[in-house]
């Protein structure tokens, strides 16, 4: 049985396990090993990490028997507004087509509804063709398309996807 949980700056350590050991196979066939490198020691160093949560973001982890196998990083009132943003999501591979990731997509929209928020936004990598049927089966859409420089001459090439309340 898979239990969802809200974590504390003090576990962060396995938001950033989890995504070391995700990254590699949800990226590897869309982006360089090099960028992929580039992108978790930015966005997952644990420094980063606890400023989101300072700055109101919240993780849920998924585990099973004790085990962390999944989270979910989001924020409620996103740039001031009536939206939540949906900032990260990844699963172990081996926990793939079990419900996990529903369960937390659906944890994070529960959340969004009673904090009165209009609709749940996220990025996806435009090429990450799995991730973007998994959001669409969820009643995800398309709102439009960006490219963001992350420095060191990367870009994240995603579609923004929203779900209406």
């Amino acid at each position: 049985m898979v239990q969802l949980r809200q974590i504390t700056k003090e576990e962060l350590s396995k938001v950033q396990g989890i995504a070391h050991q995700t990254w590699p196979s949800t990226f590897g066939a869309i982006l360089s090993s090099e960028q992929i490198a580039y992108m978790l020691n930015w966005m997952y160093a644990l420094p980063m990490l606890e400023s989101q949560v300072e700055k109101g973001h919240t993780f849920l982890i998924a585990e099973e028997q004790g085990k962390a196998i999944g989270f979910a990083g989001f924020e409620l009132f996103y740039k001031e507004g009536s939206k939540t943003k949906l900032h990260k999501l990844y699963l172990l591979p081996s926990s793939h087509r079990k419900g996990v990731g529903k369960a937390l997509l659906l944890e994070v929209a529960s959340r969004a509804r009673e904090a009165g928020q209009q609709s749940l936004t996220l990025n996806v990598n435009k090429d990450n063709q799995r991730a973007i049927d998994f959001y669409t089966s969820q009643g995800f859409v398309e709102s439009y398309k960006e490219v963001i420089d992350i420095g060191n001459g990367y870009v994240m090439d995603d579609a923004v996807m929203e779900l209406i309340f």
